[in-house]
């Protein structure tokens, strides 16, 4: 290289590389990372003993829930302009020491509405970390080495959110729901003692002139915030039955309409939407958005089914999650040897076909189902985001300039953890309307003119009988028994149409992984 083309490398930023060993840089912001996924899935078991401790109900306790996944989805979006804003760098250390405050803060609450501030708070500065942290790793590691990176990445998003509910569970059930909170202050330390050290920002990402897109800002947080409310709050409120889930839905409808087409206009945006032109980074975002959606809703309803229906308490619904997460950390390593020789849209399109699968194969609940059963089903869900993580997230950013790194970053991780979070909601919101149709289809059976109603009834009142139940109660007990199964076996059918709603849905993916381009790992 002549003395002139080093001059301008150096200048542009083209000859720069980390001082610090990459894998060691990966490591520090995926620790990070880590630990904001983990608190999207660890709260939600421990909501009944916040409700009780907080002396609140459990409606009103789900708003810590709202909270979080309402700032992290609107800050998720802004995240590249922040960085620019800030340096990148030095915006990633201030989420995570102040993730860390809030997260001490909340555990220390001694009011429901105090908890919900702390939470708003700690969405807030959350939302950073997961964009920060994927635009660190793409300038950290050429093209070619950058699957390899990717699949730590994986390790951390697939197997945080799976590791929240067997972590929560048994930190609510042995100690108290605010450590729950509090794991997250040695954690968050540490990691910024580490991020000052070794993170540094190159040149195309250090702090530069970034003008203040209200507008913009103002319909993100509109758009963004409104439809999560409406989402996570429309089937205790009755959907648009309620008027507040109507102004929701028209202000996100507003809200997000509008700061596409102010985007696309502005000449200082935001997030810059540009992005989309690239068909790779267009396609392989949709997809993440997908792949965030099952393993969300999927990896709610599991321990959910677990405990309202199998009656497991909440660290051993948990252990049914941990097992795949073994098997996700197994699989990445061979699938990254695979993305060597096959085309990742191949590899992409079998994984979305398995999950699917899966997914159908999960549709097998019935009421004397075993503990080792539940363990299969999920392992063989969550094996399969091992052939869609690392090969998204490469062919993703393979054509899509340096300089557009931190918006597409944004962008990405918000079409994951914006359609999860919405997943969530959505999944148990079917959960409870698909139950309800079935109750109305089934009472017509529970009547003395069905003879398999008298049967039961009789066996049932027999076991009271055995029981040594008084000869007044024994109906009255016998008949508790009947609609406890009945409300059972409701709950069971509507699961089961749950597991095959998402494997239709991971089959209706498979068609668009094949608009992406035919490229292998490493290739650019």
């Amino acid at each position: 290289m002549s003395a002139q083309a080093a001059s301008t490398g150096a200048a542009d930023g083209t000859n720069w590389k980390p001082k610090h060993n990459p894998w060691l840089i990966a490591v520090v912001v995926t620790v990070a990372a880590f630990m904001e996924i983990l608190d999207t899935t660890i709260v939600n078991v421990a909501l009944p003993h916040i409700a009780g401790n907080l002396s609140s109900t459990y409606d009103d306790a789900t708003w810590t829930l709202t909270s979080y996944l309402v700032a992290n989805g609107i800050v998720l979006t802004i995240s590249g302009w922040l960085g620019k804003l800030f340096g990148r760098r030095h915006y990633f250390l201030i989420c995570i020491s102040m993730f860390s405050l809030s997260s001490f803060l909340c555990g220390i609450s001694t009011s429901l509405p105090e908890l919900i501030m702390f939470r708003l708070m700690q969405g807030f500065f959350g939302g950073g970390l997961q964009p920060n942290q994927q635009s660190i790793i793409l300038d950290t590691f050429p093209p070619d080495k950058r699957a390899a990176a990717f699949g730590l990445t994986a390790i951390a998003t697939v197997v945080a959110p799976v590791l929240g509910p067997s972590l929560g569970g048994w930190i609510t059930d042995n100690y108290s729901w605010r450590w729950v909170f509090f794991i997250n202050v040695p954690v968050g330390i540490l990691a910024t003692i580490a991020v000052s050290i070794m993170v540094e920002d190159p040149p195309w990402a250090r702090k530069q002139k970034a003008p203040l897109d209200f507008v913009g800002i103002g319909l993100i947080t509109i758009g963004f915030g409104c439809l999560e409310v409406a989402v996570d709050r429309g089937e205790d409120e009755d959907w648009f039955g309620s008027r507040m889930i109507v102004v929701m839905a028209i202000l996100a409808f507003l809200g997000i309409g509008g700061a596409v087409v102010w985007l696309l206009r502005a000449k200082n945006p935001a997030v810059d939407l540009r992005v989309f032109k690239d068909r790779n980074f267009a396609v392989g975002t949709g997809l993440m958005g997908a792949v965030g959606a099952l393993l969300y809703s999927s990896a709610i309803i599991v321990p959910q089914f677990s405990q309202q229906i199998m009656g497991y308490t909440a660290t051993l619904s948990g252990l049914i999650l941990s097992p795949g997460g073994m098997v996700v950390i197994v699989l990445i390593p061979l699938v990254g040897i695979g993305m060597k020789y096959i085309q990742l849209r191949y590899i992409i399109a079998f994984g979305f076909f398995l999950m699917g699968v899966s997914m159908l194969w999960s549709a097998q609940l019935v009421p004397d189902l075993d503990f080792r059963h539940l363990v299969l089903f999920r392992m063989s869900q969550t094996g399969t985001m091992a052939f869609l993580f690392v090969p998204i997230s490469t062919i993703t950013y393979a054509t899509l300039p340096r300089e557009l790194n931190a918006d597409g970053s944004a962008l990405f991780s918000m079409a994951r953890n914006v359609l999860g979070s919405l997943s969530i909601s959505g999944a148990t919101a079917l959960v409870t309307e698909l139950r309800q149709a079935h109750q109305n289809q089934m009472v017509h059976w529970m009547t003395p003119y069905h003879q398999p109603f008298n049967e039961y009834l009789a066996h049932s009142r027999a076991v009271a009988v055995a029981r040594g139940y008084a000869q007044g109660v024994v109906n009255n007990v016998a008949m508790g028994r009947l609609y406890k199964e009945f409300q059972r076996q409701v709950a069971i059918l509507a699961y089961n149409e749950v597991f095959m709603i998402l494997g239709i849905g991971c089959m209706l993916v498979v068609p668009f992984c094949f608009l992406m381009s035919p490229l292998k790992g490493g290739d650019k």
